[in-house]
């Protein structure tokens, strides 16, 4: 009499062809599910971007008849304020994923090496405000009591407090994992709590941070709700210089020139993506999985 095999043990007793095909498969089945979720939209920005202004007049799939990406791009540069708004948002943005990092991690540290219930407290506190929607109104009224109001130092000020909470969220599962016997090292050698961190927590969060990175850039460098409501009209920054030109009638019909100032604006997240990526994956599985 057979005895049916289950569980575990069912699993092990595949063929060894079966499971080697599975492995062979599984690359190409990731592909074709994110082949079409991430490339078709980015080739309709791009070829878009590439097209005459009759050919745009309907966005699809199709490749223009000839490539006028160059000629987009350079005519955008020159007619869309592009310059002013890059440097805006370069103001804005740099700050903010500095301070919000810099003040993510310290928290995230004093929160991990301090298990208490009132940091228990604390730290539901701080990751709340990755699913609760801040009030816009509420922060518009208290910038303006502040005299912040209209200014980049306020705008850094709310992108601080709208998106510390991803960084705690990101960084404290993190600093679990690093060894305590490191920072007691630091301490009989004569260290303070700030050089502890800077010297010995704050290197080995490369990995976390640079995913935070990505993740802050491409919030604070895309936002237009927020800027539009805190500094609409006293500084442009690349969405915003966008949402304008195209309100006045600049690029009316002229879908070419939106997309390929899309195109435009996507270039630096790039860059920023291309130097940091080899620290995302081990960023991720090191936040949440150790």
């Amino acid at each position: 009499m057979t005895v049916p095999v289950f569980g575990s043990a069912a699993r092990h007793t595949r063929p060894p062809v079966v499971r080697g095909l599975a492995a062979r498969l599984r690359p190409f089945a990731v592909v074709a599910l994110v082949v079409p979720v991430m490339g078709v939209p980015l080739w309709l920005v791009v070829a878009t971007a590439g097209k005459s202004q009759g050919e745009a007049l309907s966005p699809d799939l199709s490749p223009p008849s000839d490539w006028r990406l160059w000629e987009n791009l350079v005519q955008v540069w020159q007619q869309g304020e592009v310059p002013a708004a890059f440097l805006g948002s370069l103001l804005v943005v740099a700050p903010s994923v500095a301070l919000v990092l810099t003040f993510g991690s310290m928290a995230s540290w004093i929160l991990a090496r301090r298990a208490s219930r009132l940091n228990a407290v604390l730290y539901a506190l701080a990751i709340s405000g990755i699913v609760l929607p801040p009030a816009v109104v509420t922060i518009v009224l208290l910038l303006r009591q502040l005299g912040l109001a209209g200014s980049p130092v306020g705008m850094i000020g709310v992108y601080v407090g709208i998106y510390l909470s991803t960084v705690i969220f990101f960084v404290t599962g993190f600093v679990r994992t690093v060894p305590l016997s490191l920072e007691e090292a630091a301490r009989m050698d004569g260290a303070g709590p700030v050089r502890v961190f800077f010297s010995v927590i704050l290197p080995l969060l490369r990995p976390v941070l640079a995913t935070a990175t990505i993740l802050i850039c491409l919030y604070v460098w895309n936002d237009v709700f927020y800027a539009f409501f805190v500094i609409g009209g006293r500084l442009d920054t690349l969405p915003l210089n966008l949402f304008q030109v195209a309100n006045a009638g600049l690029y009316l019909d002229n879908w070419h020139l939106i997309f390929a100032y899309i195109v435009l604006m996507s270039l630096p997240l790039l860059v920023v993506f291309a130097v940091a990526q080899r620290k995302i994956i081990s960023g991720i599985t090191g936040g949440a999985v150790k």
